[in-house]
């Protein structure tokens, strides 16, 4: 990490520090992990003990309503309400949430909510 810039020093540093936190909590508890680029966003429901993805949706997948192609907070929620429903149906209601790194802030955020909204507890 010699050469590595501070933002994304610190940037290492909430990723780790999230995932340690999600290590010592309950196993049984699935996570839903979070990924956005600057054109989309992806989301991911990962049962670690079982090491496998058991829902994954993305605002680039077939059935996502919004506009393809960006990535803002509207985009967020909708694909928040998804996951949400993907995760009803598969009889799951308590997640862990792994912001993977990023601030609890703008999409992040909104993308949370959505998923609180819609009957998940985070």
């Amino acid at each position: 990490m010699k050469n590595v810039s501070a933002k994304e020093r610190r940037y290492i540093k909430r990723r780790l520090r999230v995932k340690n936190k999600i290590k010592t909590e309950d196993l049984t508890r699935k996570r839903l992990c979070i990924y956005r680029s600057n054109k989309s966003m992806y989301a991911q429901i990962i049962d670690d003990s079982e090491k496998v993805t058991l829902v994954g949706v993305s605002t680039l997948s077939k059935e996502f309503s919004g506009k393809k192609g960006l990535c803002n907070k509207d985009n967020a929620k909708i694909l928040g309400k998804m996951v949400a429903d993907q995760a009803k149906e598969k009889g799951i209601t308590r997640l862990f949430f792994d912001r993977n790194g990023y601030l609890y802030h703008g999409k992040i955020k909104a993308f949370a909510d959505s998923v609180r909204e819609n009957g998940i507890e985070l």
